[in-house]
């Protein structure tokens, strides 16, 4: 037991550049948090619903942090400040990493799985402040969401994630191959939402001069327009 709290204020200590000791991490809200939810799981599988309703609502109300005694949460999961939503069908798997002010929300029953309304995080995801996860979708391993982003869609392992609705964005080669980034996406420019719907403008743009500058080339050369009319009749 001891060396499993060890472990888990350690994976914590790398993630996060603020604490000096693990006994600093151990006054954490999402450390807190994700104790007494493991009580409160124990007792929602045991079908005790009532006593894990009350210990997730104490639980609430000491750290800002509401999870679902129903949801399932692999190891080293981490709760940066407080504020999240985690709701009942969740499954979150191992190094998980979440921001402030995140939803794990749920959307209509009938809507995919049946009985599965939040989503599935896989490994080594993690998800910026603000972010919005909604419906039984599938962030897979190593995504990131950035802040603010809205989700309800599948993401694939390695996006990143950001706008509303959160749409891929590149990310260099030495950033994809980073263990672990903190907050969810680099601090730049090219990651603002208004940036990349300006960069997909540009592609847009210079794609139709490719097409442009073909059909002219067709036009112009000798032979090329009857040549189309003759494939076109047949």
């Amino acid at each position: 037991m001891i060396g499993k709290l060890t472990a888990y204020l350690e994976s914590i200590k790398q993630r996060d550049p603020a604490p000096r000791t693990r006994w600093e991490i151990m006054l954490y809200p999402g450390v807190w948090a994700l104790g007494m939810h493991r009580i409160a799981h124990w007792l929602f599988r045991g079908e005790l619903y009532f006593l894990a309703r009350l210990v997730n609502h104490i639980a609430r109300f000491l750290t800002a942090i509401d999870i679902h005694p129903g949801a399932t949460i692999g190891r080293n999961f981490f709760i940066d400040h407080g504020f999240t939503v985690i709701g009942e069908t969740a499954l979150i798997g191992d190094n998980v990493t979440i921001y402030q002010n995140v939803t794990l929300g749920g959307t209509n029953p009938t809507d995919g799985v049946p009985g599965k309304r939040h989503p599935t995080i896989c490994d080594n995801v993690v998800i910026g402040s603000g972010a919005q996860v909604l419906g039984p979708i599938t962030v897979s391993e190593r995504a990131k969401i950035g802040a603010n982003a809205v989700v309800t869609r599948d993401v694939a392992a390695g996006a990143v994630m950001v706008g509303i609705p959160a749409r891929p964005t590149l990310v260099d080669a030495q950033d994809y191959q980073r263990s672990f980034l903190p907050y969810g996406t680099l601090c730049s420019e090219r990651f603002d939402p208004q940036t990349q719907q300006l960069e997909m403008l540009r592609c847009e743009v210079e794609q139709l001069r490719a097409k442009l500058a073909t059909l002219i080339e067709q036009r112009d050369t000798p032979g090329a327009s009857e040549y189309h009319s003759e494939r076109h009749r047949a």
